[in-house]
C-alpha cells in the first residue's frame, strides 16, 4: 500500500496546522536538503513545451529515495476557470524501485515556492528588512507574504497587480491575519522604500516588470516569476549591478532572468551559501537577486516534510497503487484469477 495525500487532505492538514507554521517548519527540511546538495541527482527538468504552457517532469534522488513532480505551467488557464499550475509528487524506495508515498502538490508547490524563498531571503536580504513590495498578487502571492512574515517577521506590504481583481482577493485574504497593506498605483510605487521585491507574475512573454531604475541599492530581489524559456520579468541591467544567486545553474540559464545574459555571466548556487563555501550579502549597499525557477530537490524536501508531518494523522489514504501477486513472476496469475474457466 502507498499513502496518498489527496486534496481535500492537503487541505485539511493545512487548515488543522496553519499556513504560516508549515511555511516556517518546511524551511528545515529545506535547508537540510540544499547543504546536502552534492549527494543529490540534478538534472534540468524534462519540460514540453507549447504555445499555451508547459509541461514538465522534475525528478532527483539523494541515492536512498528517489522523488519526481509531475507540473504543468499555463498562464492562460485562469480565463477558462482552471489553476495555472498544477501538479502532483512521488517518492519512491531506491532499493525496491517502490512507490511509497504520493501526493498532490498544487497545493505543496506554492508551500515549498514560498518557503525557499523566505530561507533564501534570509540568508541574503539586510537584516534590517522590515518592508516587501509584491508585483503581482495571484496564485502564489499570499503563501509568499506569510512565509516572509513567518522567517523574517516582515508585515509590511506593498502590492500591485494589473489585475484588481487579483488585488482585491489578496487584500481580502490577508488583511484580518494582521499584514499592514499599501495597494500601490503601480510598480514603481510598489517599490518605494521596499527592503524587499518579490516579482511573480505569469505571463509567457519576455517582459520588463522590473526596470533598473527602480531598484534601489541594499534591496533584495525575489524573483520567482521568470520559469519557461522565453519568460523574464527583470531588466537586464539590473542583473549587471546585482549578485545573482540560484537554485541549479544548467536549469536557472534555460528558464530564469540569467538566460538574458552571456553563458559565462557569473552566479552562485544558494546552497553554497548555505554551507558557507560562498559568500551571500557582503554589504548593506549590495542588491541581491535570486533568480528563482524552482528545482526538484524542493520538491524532495516538501514531499519528505509532507510524509513525516502526515504522519499517524487521518490526513492521508492507503492506496493499492503496485500489484502485488503472490508469486513475483505470475502477473497474469494475479489478473486472471477469478476469471471463469472455458471449458
Amino acid at each position: 500500500m502507498v499513502r496518498f495525500v489527496d486534496v481535500g487532505n492537503i487541505n485539511r492538514w493545512a487548515a488543522d496546522t496553519g499556513v504560516e507554521r508549515i511555511l516556517t517548519d518546511m524551511v528545515e527540511y529545506l535547508e537540510r536538503d540544499f547543504r546536502r546538495w552534492p549527494t543529490f541527482d540534478k538534472a534540468p527538468r524534462v519540460a514540453s513545451h507549447s504555445p499555451l504552457g508547459v509541461i514538465e517532469l522534475m525528478p532527483t534522488s539523494d541515492g536512498v529515495t528517489y522523488g519526481f513532480k509531475y507540473v504543468n505551467g499555463h498562464p492562460s488557464n485562469p480565463s477558462r476557470g482552471l489553476q495555472t499550475v498544477t501538479a502532483f509528487g512521488v517518492l519512491a524506495d531506491v532499493q525496491s524501485g517502490y512507490p511509497t508515498f504520493w501526493s498532490e502538490m498544487t497545493v505543496l508547490t506554492a508551500f515549498r515556492t514560498a518557503a525557499t524563498s523566505a530561507m533564501v531571503a534570509r540568508a541574503l536580504a539586510r537584516p534590517d528588512a522590515h518592508t516587501m513590495a509584491m508585483i503581482g498578487t495571484g496564485t502564489q502571492s499570499e503563501f509568499q507574504a506569510l512565509a516572509f512574515r513567518g522567517l523574517l517577521g516582515i508585515n509590511r506590504l506593498r502590492v500591485w497587480d494589473t489585475d484588481p481583481d487579483a488585488i482585491a482577493k489578496f487584500v481580502r485574504n490577508l488583511a484580518p491575519l494582521g499584514f499592514e497593506i499599501v495597494v500601490a498605483t503601480g510598480a514603481t510605487d510598489a517599490v518605494t522604500g521596499a527592503d524587499i521585491i518579490t516579482t511573480c507574475t505569469a505571463d509567457k512573454a519576455n517582459a520588463t516588470v522590473l526596470t533598473d531604475a527602480m531598484v534601489t541599492p541594499g534591496v533584495h530581489i525575489n524573483a520567482i516569476g521568470g520559469d519557461c524559456p522565453g519568460k523574464t520579468e527583470l531588466d537586464a541591467d539590473i542583473l549587471h549591478r546585482a549578485d545573482v544567486f540560484v537554485e541549479f545553474t544548467a536549469q536557472t540559464r534555460i528558464e530564469g532572468e540569467i538566460q538574458q545574459m552571456h553563458p559565462d555571466f557569473p552566479v552562485t548556487e544558494i546552497w553554497q551559501v548555505l554551507l558557507g563555501e560562498a559568500a551571500g550579502r557582503t554589504s548593506a549597499q549590495q542588491i541581491t537577486v535570486f533568480d528563482s525557477v524552482g528545482f526538484a530537490i524542493e520538491d524532495f524536501s516538501a514531499l519528505r516534510f509532507l510524509q513525516d508531518a502526515v504522519d499517524r494523522t487521518p490526513f492521508y489514504t492507503d492506496i493499492d497503487l503496485v500489484a502485488d501477486p503472490d508469486d513475483p513472476k505470475d502477473l497474469f496469475g494475479l489478473v486472471t484469477a477469478g476469471a471463469p474457466v472455458l471449458v
